[in-house]
């Protein structure tokens, strides 16, 4: 900015300060940026159209009133309105406007009585209670999310940003993974972090949906301006599911105004979606850049090791004792996701405290066959373990031990084969499940059996047989 830009517009501050509350100047008139003077005309740059309309609307007479003190009765201003922020390649890029091209120009009011504007923070409705309330759940830290190679990065740029957020790079930072990963408990120990921290700022957590109701309702009552303000000033915006604006062409343009308005004033974005930014279909364009401004970050289903910590720190905190066989057992036989790992965990906690019994594996078998259908299909390992050792007439139980045989092979390689067919377990659970045999076992059963059964008809036969049966089960 030129020097004499700069000190016009200081005194115009000067001017405006005298006529508006600390909070409306702090808002509205702070974040303007001189950028040139010629002539009697001083543009100035606004970091948005709202921003710029809301000026328009409600400050054009401060405003004027600024521009002849300082510049005498022929001063002009003029806006540049920052439209696209552009990138390392692209330049910003502006929008100039003339003063009065946006306001009522029949609107005359005593400006040394100037009326003070009703300021858009005065939540009377909608928001009221939301600037109350950032919508976190305490129980969501950092301290009860289990770190693993499935989500190490994702943790550990949620834990720079709740330490300096808005200042790190990792702005917005996008969080994305499937179903009951861990994606809202991790965004929301974010923001219970920087809630709880030493500086105060103004979280605030919604879902896209939430976000979607409140804008329709703003505008079926008139009060947009008011919706958008209270999203503008908040410090660390975490936003759930934001898969669910495809489609919504209006709000995802508000949504692109609050994002450039609190990206520009380094305030702190956080989202959470079901995919990353690249396969996210229905939003617009100019959006999916924005959101790979920062990092994006995924969240895989935890191994084995991390479910086994899960469970220990979930049991540690009722303040329950589990057998390191139960453990294991839990841990190989739900691979899905924590969601399902803590749903059996609330389920044997909940036995064992009605019917006044001891955990032990018995008891998580029993608790697995009552709840198996929302973990896996109908058919289970314990089925195909069973169905298979009956059809090739050996006992059950060496299909789990050591032996060698080939009679007993064949068998484990058949068993093994239908567990990764008929069952949503992954290689090293279906290991587990026999004799604790490690993936690469599994994997060379299931070659085993596809070679055979081009090879040999008479096995192709047994196999197929076996299979009518299990695709009976599973209907």
């Amino acid at each position: 900015m030129s020097s004499e830009a700069n000190a016009v517009w200081k005194e115009c501050l000067r001017v405006i300060e005298q006529h508006v509350n600390e909070q409306s100047f702090s808002t509205w008139f702070q974040p303007i940026n001189p950028v040139r003077l010629e002539g009697g005309s001083l543009t100035i740059q606004v970091p948005s159209q709202f921003f710029y309309e809301w000026l328009e609307d409600n400050y054009v007479e401060v405003l004027k009133l600024a521009i002849k003190t300082t510049l005498g009765p022929n001063g002009r201003l003029e806006y540049a309105v920052v439209v696209d922020r552009g990138n390392s390649q692209n330049q910003p890029y502006m929008v100039s406007f003339p003063q009065g091209n946006a306001s009522n120009s029949n609107k005359k009011q005593n400006t040394a009585n100037l009326p003070e504007s009703k300021s858009p923070f005065e939540m009377q409705s909608l928001n009221s209670e939301m600037l109350l309330q950032s919508n976190l759940n305490p129980n969501y830290a950092f301290n009860t999310y289990i770190e693993g190679d499935c989500n190490r990065l994702a943790r550990s740029a949620g834990f720079a940003v709740a330490t300096k957020p808005g200042i790190t790079s990792f702005n917005p930072l996008m969080v994305y993974g499937g179903v009951g990963l861990g994606k809202t408990h991790l965004v929301q120990a974010i923001g219970n972090e920087i809630k709880n921290g030493p500086e105060e700022k103004f979280v605030l957590y919604v879902s896209s949906e939430k976000f979607v109701n409140q804008f329709m309702d703003s505008i079926k009552d008139g009060n947009v301006k008011s919706f958008t303000n209270f999203y503008m000033q908040v410090d660390v915006l975490i936003i759930d599911d934001i898969q669910f604006l495809a489609g919504k062409d209006r709000t995802q343009e508000m949504f692109f105004h609050i994002f450039n308005h609190l990206h520009q004033n380094k305030k702190q974005i956080i989202m959470t979606s079901d995919c990353p930014p690249r396969d996210l279909k229905g939003l617009e364009e100019r959006l999916l850049s924005r959101f790979k401004w920062g990092l994006t970050a995924d969240l895989q289903m935890p191994d084995f090791e991390t479910r086994v910590a899960i469970i220990k720190r979930k049991m540690q905190s009722e303040g329950i004792y589990i057998p390191d066989d139960v453990i294991e057992y839990l841990a190989y036989t739900v691979d899905t996701n924590v969601r399902e790992l803590e749903g059996v965990m609330i389920s044997l906690i909940a036995h064992a405290s009605l019917n006044r019994v001891e955990i032990d594996l018995t008891l998580a078998k029993t608790i697995m066959k009552n709840i198996v259908k929302d973990i896996e299909t109908e058919v289970g390992i314990d089925f195909i373990q069973k169905s298979v050792s009956d059809y090739f007439e050996i006992k059950l139980d060496d299909l789990k031990a050591k032996t060698r045989k080939k009679e007993i092979v064949t068998a484990r390689q058949v068993a093994m084969y239908f567990s990764k067919e008929y069952t949503n377990h992954s290689l090293k659970s279906i290991g587990y499940h026999f004799g604790g045999r490690d993936h690469s076992t599994v994997i060379h059963a299931i070659q085993t059996v596809n070679d055979l059964m081009e090879t040999d008809t008479s096995f192709r036969n047994s196999v197929n047989e076996l299979k009518k049966k299990f695709k009976m089960r599973s209907y």
